[in-house]
């Protein structure tokens, strides 16, 4: 039966892409990326584990906002990817009532989280207002048609579902590890090489 081939589309939205030991591109060795959305046009995503040397008070300073919360004074900014490094993604907990008070904000499909790259959620937490849990990227990462199912055929990422509590509540230096944990596998068992069975 032909035109059925696209029916078996995978969708890795909210979920994690995990890079392989073996990851050639040094921009994302070692990287846990946080799929927001993955369609047949492409996928885009938030690298969680790689913080630059850039803290929320600094990031506020340079888009003229003044941020007045010693709570999150000193969160770290993280690479979200190599695309638009000079803009700011904010990847946060979704509202109770899943609408977005705030002007760009993609829901994303299949979990609790939302990503928003407009300036007003900035100024909501710098107001003591804004998500309680959040995850501020400067760029992203993405994808084109079929670049991202391509590299999956050729063993370069392990997939899993996201669990937000490796995002907001795991020290940086563990997310990698506690990612692989959520398929059930220990990260020291991962060989350096891509292969085929």
């Amino acid at each position: 039966m032909t035109g059925a081939v696209g029916a078996s589309r995978i969708n890795l939205t909210n979920q994690f892409l995990i890079a392989m030991p073996g990851m050639a591109d040094p921009t994302f060795a070692g990287s846990v990326v946080y799929l927001c959305e993955h369609t047949e046009k492409g996928a885009l995503g938030l690298v969680i584990n790689k913080p630059v040397d850039i803290k929320l008070k600094n990031l506020f300073e340079k888009v003229e906002l003044s941020l007045n919360r010693d709570d999150i004074a000193d969160t770290p900014v993280y690479f979200g990817g190599p695309v638009q490094t000079e803009r700011g993604f904010v990847l946060h907990e979704r509202q109770a009532d899943h609408v977005s008070p705030y002007n760009s904000t993609l829901s994303i499909a299949g979990g609790s989280l939302d990503m928003t790259t407009s300036k007003d959620v900035l100024e909501a937490l710098a107001d003591g207002a804004g998500p309680k849990r959040m995850l501020i990227t400067l760029g992203y990462s993405g994808w084109g048609a079929g670049q991202l199912e391509d590299e999956l055929s050729r063993n370069g990422w392990l997939t899993v579902d996201a669990d937000p509590s490796v995002i907001f509540d795991t020290p940086i230096a563990e997310r990698y590890d506690k990612a692989v944990s959520l398929l059930g596998i220990d990260p020291r068992m991962l060989s350096q090489e891509a292969g085929h069975a």
